[in-house]
């Protein structure tokens, strides 16, 4: 039987496109020995899977002699670094000379000569020149290293028109000439660099990793040694057979199985189960549980890597690394453009040459055709209409994280959803009719004893009797004890409220005052407001929707019968992203919809994903979409917007692609200078603008 592959995780921060990744997969699965090798454009990350002869240094070099630099990440959990912030820079030096040499052009425009317009031309190069060089250079790094190894991108005609341009305009101005466009190159710049800004920061909002699986898990732990000594260690200093004593309140730093003791975990976070459930002797426990109630001692068994936190750290970074391999429509609009613009100015000037003309007339026509096909329009069309959209929604709630997910949203046929916290509100309630048949008297002292207590029966409880108006009964000598509930004293009589003596269906809490019978209050985690709506509204817009938790299956019954929806309970992690992956096998684009730990791994795997804004740290993370507030009408609000998003924006490709078609044919007629080349294009790009800005009012009718 043949071993395993090694996987290996490199860092590429040079890739910012859908080309970048092709490139970037063919070389490594160029490399002798590499089995697979899925590039991650979110994380600006490789993983490479490969046999043992492979070295790193070989996987980097065989990167190098593409363009790309790389280096090894210390682990999958690395925080990708940011897209935007090395564009905010040349952004605002291209901004601020762009507004001084419009203001020195007008003059020149205006008719002035000789040495009036000689001077203009002067200071319109000392701030130009250099401000062209350090703006560029997000251009001309990309265009370098692309030609060096011999292959082209979008950024090789920009940094040729660019510096062309700038040459000869400097040219002009040392030749007394007529015209100089440094005003014109650095409108070009300007846009184009917001442009690949605005895009950057859709792109940032995109999740960051699933560092926050490993923050789920204590840092350390207290480790009893062979002759009953306690002392605290790290995490990553923890082995397989060391003996932690986890107290009460405390989460697990590692798998294990418990030794001594019995408790009551929640294991929400893995299993998306609402209630703790009981643990004993023998019991397996997992890291990032938390015990509830009593102190346990459990033998490690799994650590670091080896846990059930890692594995499903794995499993989302396996998915994201899936989901990103998407072409984005602008990444694939791209990879036929630089070969497009490179004919085109070729055959310009070359014709233009047969034809007669000189050296200078046909560069300068040349250059008009570069500048006038720049990729401003084209680079717009996209990241303003998602920018656009996602500050609609923004305004009622709905948070964007990443461009490519309206892209995505806008395709999904299929929905599934997470009952616990997402389809219902993940806390429980009191039953009304059980505190409608509480006395003043009760009610009043079941406040108080509820609000000195943090567990989620006391706490939705407390609310429930606090909206009610209920004043809180005085109360002497509270205490809680953990497992049990809380005790206190009122008006001389003992007064408790706690765990039923016998075992009750479901949720319930005890209310007992003295000698009185006791008090049985039930609780249920309800649907979301506007839940029944919110699905009705998703099924006129073509999605199927299920159910697909992790609770156990009397919960998710009850759940089922209320939506009308088909239901998988008790699904694990794994069961979760297999789902996703036999749908999509199906030929279905997946909607998920989830809160928890036990969510991420299907959150990344799937077509799209949503969270609500009280999911965890890791469901936030690798969710597309987070929605604040309780009301489930967010998700058809999204995935109308993200419909309405990608028809605007077919409808800027198709303004894009009308302008190149009446502007080309006229700059390669030499109609048109490289001054009218910029500023139309600069109108092409405002027309795209102005078009995307439809999306405002769009998302004020958007149900």
């Amino acid at each position: 039987m043949a071993p395993a592959p090694l996987h290996t995780a490199l860092s590429v921060p040079g890739m910012h496109c859908g080309g970048c990744m092709g490139k970037v997969e063919q070389a490594l699965a160029a490399v002798p020995g590499v089995v697979a090798a899925r590039a991650n454009l979110t994380a600006r990350s490789v993983g490479v899977d490969h046999v043992a002869g492979v070295a790193v240094p070989d996987l980097v070099a065989a990167l190098a002699a593409t363009g790309f630099a790389a280096q090894p990440r210390a682990t999958v959990l690395e925080q990708a670094p940011s897209a935007v912030r090395p564009l905010l820079a040349p952004l605002a030096v291209a901004a601020f000379a762009c507004m001084n040499v419009m203001l020195l052009s007008v003059s020149v425009w205006s008719g002035a000569d000789g040495a009036t317009r000689d001077l203009f031309h002067w200071l319109s190069a000392l701030i130009g020149v250099p401000a062209i060089a350090y703006a560029g250079r997000p251009f001309f790094a990309s265009a370098w290293g692309a030609l060096k190894h011999g292959r082209t991108n979008m950024d090789v005609p920009i940094s040729i028109g660019v510096t062309l341009a700038t040459a000869l305009s400097f040219y002009e101005t040392v030749t007394h000439g007529a015209e100089a466009w440094f005003d014109g190159t650095l409108m070009l710049l300007l846009f184009l660099l917001a442009g690949r800004a605005l895009d950057a920061m859709m792109r940032d909002r995109a999740r960051a990793g699933v560092d926050a699986l490993l923050r789920q898990a204590a840092p350390g732990a207290m480790v009893v040694a062979a002759d009953g000594t306690p002392a605290w260690l790290a995490a990553t200093d923890l082995a397989p057979g060391m003996i932690m004593r986890v107290a009460a309140g405390e989460r697990l730093a590692a798998d294990g199985v418990i030794l001594r003791g019995a408790s009551r975990l929640d294991r929400s976070l893995l299993t998306g189960e609402s209630a703790a459930v009981a643990a004993k002797v023998g019991d397996l426990v997992l890291a990032g549980t938390l015990n509830e109630e009593a102190p346990l001692d459990v033998e490690v068994r799994a650590i670091g890597e080896d846990t059930a936190l890692a594995e499903i750290a794995r499993l989302m970074e396996t998915a994201g690394q899936s989901r990103s391999r998407y072409v984005r429509i602008a990444d694939r609009a791209s990879r036929l453009y630089a070969p497009a613009v490179h004919s085109l100015a070729a055959l310009t000037f070359v014709g233009w040459m047969l034809a007669g003309a000189g050296l200078y007339k046909a560069l300068v026509i040349a250059i008009a055709v570069l500048i006038i096909t720049c990729p401003c329009a084209l680079g717009l069309a996209v990241p303003v209409a998602q920018v656009v959209a996602a500050g609609a929604l923004m305004k009622r709630g709905v948070l964007i994280k990443d461009g490519s997910a309206l892209e995505r949203l806008a395709e999904v046929n299929r929905m599934l959803i997470d009952k616990t916290g997402t389809l219902t509100l993940g806390r429980p309630v009191p039953d009304a009719s059980a505190l409608d048949a509480l006395t003043p008297q009760e009610a009043g002292v079941a406040l108080a004893l509820a609000s000195h207590s943090r567990h989620p029966l006391s706490l939705g409880l407390a609310e429930a009797l606090a909206a009610r108006g209920v004043k809180a009964a005085p109360l002497s000598e509270v205490e809680e004890v953990p497992g049990r509930g809380v005790t206190a004293l009122w008006q001389g009589i003992a007064v408790s409220l706690g765990r039923p003596s016998s075992p009750a269906g479901g949720m319930a809490a005890a209310l007992a005052l003295g000698a009185d019978p006791v008090r049985l209050i039930g609780f249920a985690d309800c649907l979301r407001p506007d839940a029944q709506a919110a699905l009705a509204a998703l099924r006129r817009q073509g999605l199927e929707a299920s159910i697909l938790s992790g609770d156990n299956a009397q919960a998710v019954a009850h759940v089922a019968r209320e939506t009308g929806l088909t239901a998988q309970a008790s699904a694990s992690p794994q069961d979760k992203h297999d789902a996703i992956a036999r749908l999509t096998a199906g030929g279905r684009r997946v909607l998920m919809v989830g809160d928890g730990l036990n969510d991420g791994p299907a959150l990344a795997a799937a077509h799209a994903s949503i969270a609500p804004g009280t999911a965890s740290d890791v469901g936030r993370q690798a969710a597309d979409v987070v929605f604040t507030g309780t009301s489930l009408m967010a998700l058809p609000r999204c995935v109308a917007m993200a419909r309405a998003t990608m028809r605007v924006v077919r409808q800027n490709f198709a303004l894009a692609i009308a302008y190149n078609l009446l502007a080309v044919p006229l700059a390669m007629a030499g109609l048109v200078t490289p001054l009218i080349a910029a500023v139309a294009m600069s109108t092409s790009s405002l027309i795209v603008v102005a078009n995307s800005l439809r999306l405002s009012w769009v998302g004020r009718d958007v149900a």
